[in-house]
């Protein structure tokens, strides 16, 4: 049977394109000169190009803006006539000139640049500090999805905080249906798990991280005292955007570093055969399998895999 394309819906569609309209007026870059500068919106970006950046060549600008070479050629010639344009030959390509703002170049876009920044402030001042903490981080969102597909390989490690656990139940949740179909029994078992972390946390024995990419969670991980000299490695996970960046390794090896400095003499874990990626990691960080049963979980049948590392 064929499949149908993915396409996007007609609904979907509209609403991106409602929330062009809006953004485009609500920012003003309708109107003929932005933030009421002689400057139009595409005069405005290649200034703010020229501006951040090295001096770069007409080609590679127009290549990172995504500009025609003929109306990107026109533009500087505008620029060259009023004095706002330098031009260097390159070392590299003698037919080729480096291009960066003149002094007159940096006075005519500085206006522009803290214009546009007071207008930025004023729309965030009116928005809470979460709301706008939530803002933020939707339009990086935005900016990955859609953008040119270059995606940070920063991201930072925190303790857990209010608000995690439930995100991970119901991440977890997700993911685990998508990528496995399994039913909302484990999402059932994440909750208990994390609540009962939460509830018994001993900070001095146990530990939770929290990835964190653009301000998203991407993964975490928690280690829970069994009993005096053993710990448990539990709820390792990664988010399909993060991954092939390390993250599982580096998050296996915090727990491994923790139970060290603590004293444990071993760490244990709980996991299922289907989870290949997970074991590849707990291999090469030295567990090893010690013991499987075949059990009926999560609308699915599956084996079940004990792996223990010494320390």
């Amino acid at each position: 049977m064929s499949h149908m394309p993915n396409l996007p819906t007609d609904e979907q569609i509209e609403k991106v394109r409602s929330f062009n309209r809006f953004y485009t007026r609500h920012i003003g870059l309708l109107n003929e000169g932005l933030l009421e500068s002689p400057f139009s919106l595409t005069e405005a970006r290649v200034l703010y190009e020229l501006a951040h950046r090295d001096p770069v060549t007409a080609a590679e600008l127009g290549r990172d803006l995504g500009l025609d070479a003929g109306y990107l050629s026109r533009l500087l010639k505008r620029f060259d006539a009023k004095g706002l344009l330098q031009r260097i030959p390159s070392r590299e390509d003698k037919r080729q000139f480096l291009l960066s703002l003149t002094e007159n170049g940096r006075a005519a876009f500085a206006p522009l640049n803290r214009a546009s920044a007071v207008q930025v402030a004023a729309m965030l001042a009116e928005l809470s500090p979460g709301e706008r903490a939530h803002l933020v981080q939707a339009m990086a969102k935005v900016q990955r999805l859609v953008g040119d597909g270059q995606k940070s390989d920063f991201y930072s490690l925190r303790p857990h905080r209010i608000g995690d656990i439930g995100w991970i139940a119901h991440r977890q949740g997700l993911l685990y249906a998508q990528e496995y179909g399994w039913d909302e029994t484990f999402e059932a078992l994440v909750a208990e798990i994390a609540a009962a972390f939460v509830k018994n946390f001993d900070p001095q024995w146990e530990r939770c991280w929290i990835a964190e990419r653009d301000g998203e969670i991407v993964g975490s991980v928690f280690l829970v005292r069994s009993y005096d000299e053993v710990a448990k490695l539990r709820l390792l996970y990664v988010e399909p955007s993060a991954r092939g960046l390390g993250l599982g390794r580096r998050l296996v090896d915090e727990c491994i570093g923790f139970a060290r400095a603590k004293g444990y003499k071993a760490l244990t874990l709980w996991t299922n055969d289907v989870l290949v990626a997970a074991c590849k990691i707990y291999r090469a960080a030295g567990f090893q399998l010690v013991k499987e049963e075949a059990h009926r979980s999560f609308g699915k049948d599956l084996v079940g895999q004990i792996w223990k590392l010494d320390l």
